[in-house]
């Protein structure tokens, strides 16, 4: 039997979103009042993103003072330096930083002759204590090749929800997905992306286990891949016995395992709480990976499950 590690860990989930942003660089709210809102949605932490540019003079909010009980936040940034294929800059979240975390030579958001690459700051993000996302590869503009040059990443941002509602381009599966099929072991988060402007906020986050709702512990666990993505729906264990895929849940209509390539199963019902899938069409697919879809057409998505 295999099982993803968010049902195996110690400990239990606490709700969070990992990419917000304020008026500390082009959210509406001030931070305080994005982390009150935040804890008054029952969320148990957050982590506040700005954007990392000479602009807004390179903001890693000090969201420190607007913990309270029951409620945490990590500190962090959505750094932006180089091009990708496009000419436009890249957009990598960084969530974890230290508040000293040396800024790029980005003065705004257009690319520069000389700037540091995505790559390169990716890696100094990782290199400092940071969990590493690519964000938004749909709303991005972002090529296969793009994506395959961050390779101090640990996430592919699956789900962003202000790209949901605000251009919908939501998505990151196929970027995720291709990468991989060529062996990259990352891992799946939803966001909101929240500026306040519009209604992007509090409809994509990540459930992750930890013994305790602290930022080191948290940052621990995303880096194991400890923590599943969801829109509403809960996973409440999914795991690989034998030739099967069995996939307990809250109530959802629909059941899916994908892998490689055209690899994918479902089964649908009314109000199902546990389902069992074959795999018979997985033979050739290293990795699989679990979404489950409620009767409001929310979902919910497990990191990749490696055979090997």
């Amino acid at each position: 039997m295999i099982r993803p590690s968010a049902f195996t860990a110690p400990g239990r989930f606490w709700r969070g979103n990992l990419h917000t942003h304020s008026t500390r660089s082009d959210g509406v709210l001030k931070p305080e009042e994005v982390c009150r809102r935040y804890r008054a949605e029952g969320y148990d932490f957050l982590a506040l993103t700005d954007h990392f540019i000479g602009a807004y003079n390179y903001p890693i909010v000090d969201t420190v003072p607007f913990r309270a009980e029951g409620f945490t936040t990590i500190l962090g940034a959505e750094l932006h330096t180089g091009a990708m294929a496009n000419g436009e800059l890249w957009h990598i979240l960084a969530v974890g930083l230290p508040a000293d975390f040396p800024p790029p030579e980005a003065p705004d958001f257009d690319a520069h002759p000389g700037m540091e690459t995505g790559a390169a700051i990716a890696a100094r993000a990782v290199a400092a204590g940071a969990f590493v996302a690519i964000a938004h590869p749909q709303w991005s503009g972002l090529t296969l090749e793009d994506a395959r040059g961050i390779e101090a990443a640990h996430a592919v941002e699956i789900y962003n929800h202000g790209c949901a509602n605000g251009c919908d381009r939501p998505d990151g599966f196929g970027i995720a997905d291709l990468l991989l099929t060529e062996g990259r072991r990352l891992s799946l988060i939803a966001t909101d992306d929240a500026h306040f402007y519009e209604p992007d906020h509090f409809g994509g986050w990540v459930m992750v286990k930890s013994e305790a709702n602290e930022p080191d512990a948290l940052l621990a666990a995303l880096k194991r891949g400890d923590f599943y993505a969801s829109q509403g729906p809960e996973l409440r264990d999914v795991r690989l016995e034998g030739d099967r895929m069995v996939i307990e849940s809250s109530a959802v209509v629909s059941a899916v395992v994908m892998g490689k390539g055209t690899a994918a199963k479902s089964v649908h019902g009314q109000s199902m709480t546990r389902a069992e899938i074959p795999l018979d069409r997985f033979r050739n697919s290293p990795w699989l990976r679990v979404s489950v879809i409620d009767a409001a057409g929310k979902r919910a998505w497990s990191n990749p499950i490696w055979r090997a």
